[in-house]
C-alpha cells in the first residue's frame, strides 16, 4: 500500500529534483494499486495535459505490469498492438517513459506513477527520486 503521505513525498521529491537539475515543468500522479488517483500535482508554467498524460503513463505501467520505458522498447517492433491497446482502451495510456511502477520490500506492486513535462528519461529520473525518498 501507498499511503497518501508517501504519495505527498514522492510528488515533493520528484518536483524537488526537476527544479534542481533544471527541467521543464511537470506535472505528476501517483495511483494506487487499482489505478485509483492518491495524489497529483502541476507545476507552475505545465501545461494542462501535463497530469492527465502522468496519469496516463502510470496506469499504462499498472495494467501491462511494467514501466512504461520497457513497453515503449517493445512497442518499437510491433506498433501495431501497443496501438491496439490504446484504441482499446479509450486512449486512457501512453506507452512513453515515465510510468513506473512502485513495489514494496516484498516486490507487489503497489501503485504506480507517471511524470510528464521533460523527455521521457528525465520524466524517470525525476519518478525516481520521488520514490526513493519515500522508501521505495
Amino acid at each position: 500500500m501507498i499511503s497518501l503521505a508517501q504519495a505527498q513525498t514522492v510528488l515533493s521529491a520528484g518536483l524537488a529534483h526537476a527544479r534542481a537539475n533544471g527541467l521543464k515543468p511537470l506535472g505528476m500522479v501517483v495511483l494506487d494499486a487499482g489505478g485509483h488517483l492518491l495524489a497529483a500535482a502541476r507545476e507552475d508554467g505545465a501545461t494542462f495535459f501535463r497530469t492527465d498524460i502522468a496519469r496516463a503513463k502510470a496506469y499504462g505501467a499498472l495494467g501491462m505490469g511494467v514501466d512504461t520505458a520497457v513497453i515503449a522498447d517493445r512497442a518499437k517492433s510491433n506498433p501495431a498492438f501497443y496501438s491496439g491497446i490504446v484504441t482499446t482502451l479509450g486512449g486512457d495510456v501512453v506507452f512513453s517513459p515515465g510510468g513506473v511502477l512502485v513495489k514494496d520490500a516484498q516486490g507487489l506492486v503497489v501503485g504506480a506513477v507517471g511524470a510528464s513535462g521533460d523527455t521521457g528519461d528525465k520524466d524517470v529520473e525525476c519518478v525516481m527520486a520521488g520514490l526513493a525518498a519515500a522508501g521505495f
